[in-house]
């Protein structure tokens, strides 16, 4: 079921279990600062709310109901080039129960009545990377590509992967913007697998992705990068533009082969991909996505 149509039939319950009580949602999935910000607003008069006395019963649908309400759009989120996490949960590798744990655990800021006395309002903000930790399976990370005969190598401070214009498909005749998702693979032009989230230390689950935009990377900083990122990958990362991008969903950069051996040619550029030292510039029109119910 499409997220659209999801929300419409969840606001008919809200309405079935309220009354005539209308509740909305309305926000946006911030893929740079891994975030779910969203609003959500109850009519005080559908409700047959009264105030000052009926504000506690207002808060209470407004925190019954968000998990709800964000469900479809939580489910819409990618977890890698093929699956979202609705397709997880179709085929039983996630539950309901855990999606509206992670979303009932959501940041709240205490709601505010309109200024006409008609509504009340309260924002929520739900980490992305709290959901990356439940999906995580590896205890220990796997082992990164390693060369026979490795070639001449600089060590790096991180990784930066540019690929924020509209790329070739692998194994297709047209182009897309690279997506986020949860989980990117990176891949070089041989179709080697260079970087997943099961290479990356599971104490580092908070770095095995991070998504940036292409005004972070040309600041008036020595390094030209954002002091937020210098923090991740340092102040001297390899800088690579991707070739082309794969997968169902378009979420994977490919990068050229000499890039990548430079990365798997020495043990210092492996361990930024152990560490999650990886960050991807993607075009700002994928990095956030506006939702709210009809």
């Amino acid at each position: 079921m499409k997220p659209r149509m999801f929300s419409c039939l969840l606001l008919v319950l809200v309405g079935s279990v309220f009354g005539e009580t209308e509740v909305a949602i309305r926000g946006a999935i911030e893929w740079k600062r891994m975030e779910i910000n969203a609003t959500v607003t109850v009519d005080l008069a559908s409700a047959g709310i009264r105030l000052p006395t009926g504000r506690i019963q207002a808060e209470e649908i407004l925190q019954g109901e968000y998990p709800y309400l964000v469900r479809p759009y939580l489910l819409s989120i990618l977890v890698d080039s093929v699956d979202t996490l609705g397709d997880l949960l179709n085929r039983g590798e996630f539950s309901i129960r855990r999606t509206d744990s992670i979303s009932s655990a959501a940041q709240k800021i205490p709601a505010v009545i309109t200024f006409d006395l008609a509504a009340m309002s309260a924002q929520y903000t739900l980490n992305l990377n709290k959901l990356s930790g439940e999906l995580i399976r590896h205890s220990q990370p796997r082992d990164s590509m390693r060369l026979l005969i490795p070639v001449p190598a600089i060590p790096y401070t991180g990784i930066l992967i540019i690929a924020d214009e509209a790329l070739p498909i692998h194994g297709k005749h047209n182009t897309a913007l690279t997506r986020p998702c949860l989980f990117p693979k990176v891949w070089d032009t041989d179709m080697n697998l260079i970087y997943e989230q099961g290479m990356v230390d599971p104490q580092q689950v908070e770095s095995i992705v991070r998504y940036v935009s292409r005004n972070q990377i040309f600041q008036s900083t020595p390094s030209g990068l954002e002091d937020e990122l210098i923090r991740l990958v340092g102040s001297n990362p390899l800088r690579i533009i991707a070739q082309g991008v794969f997968g169902i969903h378009p979420t994977d950069p490919i990068i050229d082969r000499q890039d990548a051996l430079q990365i798997v040619s020495l043990e210092d550029n492996r361990r930024l991909l152990r560490e999650g030292r990886v960050a991807f510039v993607l075009n700002q029109e994928v990095l956030s996505t506006s939702f709210s119910t009809p």
